[in-house]
C-alpha cells in the first residue's frame, strides 16, 4: 500500500471577529490559501491534482454550494480539477487531510490538496421556512456564527448546552481551576507572540490581497495570568464561572491548505515531503463532553501508527478552551512542554474549518525544527467528537 505524505502547507493570517478579514468572502479566503499552497510546489502541473478536499463548518452563507469547488474556480485552476467540501465542524480540515491521505494510500490519487476555511465574521443569520403559508406571527433569526441553531426538539437539553457551559461542566467535574486555565492561556499568547517575532510563522503564512494583516490578529503581546484573571466569566456567574474571553479561543476568520501526495509524487511536486501521515483516528462520546474527545482519538491514532506516547516529541492540540486542553493533557502521558510550543488557538485564533489544517502544518514544521520523529495533531469537535493525526518526520536523527 502506498504511503501518504504532507508536502506543503500555507495559510492566511487568522483575523479576529469583525476585524481585518471581515470584508473578505470565505470563498475568496479559500482561494487565497489554495493559491498560496500551490505556489509552494511550482513544479506541479495543476492538471495533475487528483482532487481537492476542503473543510468548512458553517456552509450557511457565502461558503455554501461546495466552497471547495468555488475555491478551485476562483483560484483559476483548470476546471478539470474536482473538489468536495466536508464538515466535521472544528475538525473539518483535519478530516479533509485524513480523507486525502486515505485516497493516496488506497491508490486512488497521487496528489490531493486538502484544507479548510471559515469566516465567522460573515456567518449569516438564518430564518427557517414557515410550516404553512402566510404565517401571522414573528420569526427569530438565528446566528450561524457558532454553536447550536434551529435545534431539533427531540435532542436532550443536556446535549445542546452551549459550548462554553459544556466546558464549565468539564472544569467542575475534573477540578480544573480558573488559575490553571489563565496560566495556560497566557502561555499560549506568550509563545505565539515570541514565535511571530522570531519568524517561525513567516514561511507558513501568506498575505491576503488588499488586507494589511502582517500576523494573526488575536495574539496579545505581554499577556499574563494576572491580567487574564481580571476578566469576567462568560458563561456563568462571577463566583462559579471559570471560562472567560481570555482563556478560550476567539471567533476568527481564515483559511489553510495542504498538499498531500504519495511517495512517488515527489517527482511531480519537485521535492521531498515534510512528513509522513502515519496514523489517524476519530472518536465520539456524549455531546456535552466534546472537549475531551481528542484523548481517545489521539490514543487510537498512535496505536494505529505503532507509536507510544513516550515516543512523541511534539503535540499540536487545538486550544478551543484552556480547560479542555488541560483535560486532554492530564489524560495523556505526555510532557506538557512539548505541546503547542509556538502557541495555540487561544492566541492564534480558531476559524473552525481551517484550524485542523493549521495544526497539522504547524506540527510538521515543529517536528523538523526540534529534530524529533513523532508528533500528534488533535482537535476537539462540537457535538461530541475528536479527530487526531500522527505525523512522522522521516529525516529526524532521533
Amino acid at each position: 500500500m502506498p504511503s501518504s505524505h504532507l508536502y506543503a502547507s500555507a495559510r492566511t493570517p487568522f483575523g479576529r471577529f469583525g476585524g481585518a478579514l471581515a470584508g473578505v468572502r470565505p470563498d475568496d479566503l479559500a482561494a487565497t490559501a489554495l493559491t498560496a499552497v500551490l505556489d509552494r510546489v511550482p513544479s506541479l502541473d495543476p492538471d495533475r491534482i487528483d482532487d481537492v478536499v476542503w473543510g468548512c463548518a458553517n456552509q450557511a452563507g457565502e461558503d455554501n454550494r461546495n466552497v471547495g469547488r468555488m475555491a478551485v474556480l476562483l483560484a483559476g485552476l483548470p476546471t478539470s480539477v474536482p473538489a468536495t467540501t466536508v464538515n466535521r465542524l472544528c475538525g473539518s480540515s483535519l478530516d479533509a487531510a485524513v480523507f486525502a491521505s486515505r485516497a493516496v494510500e488506497a491508490g486512488d490519487a497521487d496528489v490531493v490538496v486538502a484544507g479548510g476555511v471559515e469566516s465567522m465574521s460573515r456567518a449569516p443569520w438564518v430564518v427557517p421556512k414557515p410550516e404553512r403559508a402566510y404565517p401571522a406571527g414573528d420569526v427569530t433569526a438565528a446566528s450561524t456564527t457558532l454553536g447550536w441553531r434551529l435545534v431539533n426538539p427531540a435532542m436532550p437539553k443536556l446535549w445542546t448546552a452551549s459550548l462554553g457551559d459544556c466546558n464549565e461542566q468539564l472544569a467542575e467535574r475534573l477540578g480544573i481551576s480558573r488559575e490553571r486555565q489563565d496560566v495556560f492561556a497566557a502561555r499560549s499568547h506568550q509563545l505565539a507572540a515570541q514565535a511571530w517575532s522570531e519568524g517561525f510563522f513567516d514561511d507558513l503564512v501568506s498575505p491576503v490581497a488588499g488586507v494589511q494583516l502582517p500576523r494573526d490578529e488575536c495574539v496579545r503581546d505581554g499577556s499574563t495570568p494576572e491580567a487574564l484573571s481580571r476578566l469576567k466569566p462568560a458563561f456563568r456567574g462571577p463566583t462559579e464561572g471559570t471560562i472567560t474571553a481570555g482563556n478560550a479561543s476567539p471567533l476568527s476568520d481564515g483559511a489553510a491548505a495542504l498538499v498531500i501526495g504519495s511517495e512517488a509524487a515527489a517527482d511531480l511536486l519537485g521535492g521531498a515531503p515534510l512528513a509522513r501521515i502515519a496514523g489517524r483516528a476519530v472518536h465520539a462520546l456524549d455531546p456535552q463532553d466534546f472537549g475531551i474527545a481528542p484523548v481517545e482519538a489521539a490514543n487510537a491514532a498512535l496505536a494505529r501508527a505503532g507509536v507510544r506516547w513516550s515516543d512523541v516529541g511534539a503535540v499540536e492540540l487545538n486550544e478551543a478552551f484552556a480547560v479542555q486542553s488541560l483535560a486532554c493533557l492530564d489524560a495523556w502521558d505526555v510532557d506538557p512542554d512539548v505541546v503547542n510550543v509556538y502557541g495555540g488557538a487561544i492566541a492564534l485564533g480558531h476559524p473552525l474549518g481551517a484550524s485542523g489544517a493549521r495544526v497539522l502544518s504547524t506540527l510538521a514544521k515543529v517536528l523538523r525544527e526540534l529534530d524529533t520523529r513523532w508528533g500528534v495533531a488533535a482537535v476537539c469537535i462540537g457535538v461530541g467528537q475528536g479527530v487526531a493525526v500522527v505525523l512522522e518526520n522521516q529525516e529526524a536523527s532521533r
